[in-house]
């Protein structure tokens, strides 16, 4: 289990591999961000994108999920305060293949009980930045000062 004080800025990590499919793409798209570009294959083929695009929001899930299964999985975590510079890189398009990195950038004190890590997070599609952002994790100190 790592906890606050088992984090130091310049930790880096490299987690999952995760196959993004047009089916999971357009399904996702249709409950939460029915945009053509992600619903509707044809007429995405006239959009911006040229293609099937999955859903900016999609892609956080996406990495969340292959945060919770490798960085968080082993980490005496106790939730987040949210996001910062939140930046979608380049369309995430079904086949391709999502792996997370991520660098701790900055750890504070909360309180008696709890940590702050600020952790660096770039999605990469096929080798290519397609998502990044800080996020702000609560960590369970394992002594009290």
């Amino acid at each position: 289990m790592e906890y606050f004080e088992d984090l130091t800025v310049g930790d880096t990590g490299e987690y999952g591999s995760y196959e993004v499919t047009a089916a999971e793409v357009t399904d996702f798209a249709e409950r939460y961000d029915p945009q053509p570009f992600h619903t509707d294959p044809e007429a995405a083929a006239d959009s911006p994108f040229g293609g099937l695009v999955a859903s900016g929001w999609h892609t956080a899930a996406m990495t969340m999920r292959l945060l919770v299964e490798g960085f968080l999985a082993d980490g005496a975590t106790r939730g987040a305060l949210g996001v910062d510079e939140l930046r979608w890189r380049r369309p995430v398009r079904p086949g391709d293949e999502l792996t997370v990195r991520t660098e701790v950038v900055d750890t504070d004190e909360w309180d008696d009980e709890s940590g702050v890590v600020s952790v660096r997070i770039t999605t990469e599609a096929d080798g290519e930045s397609a998502l990044s952002m800080v996020a702000l994790v609560l960590y369970e100190r394992r002594t009290s000062p």
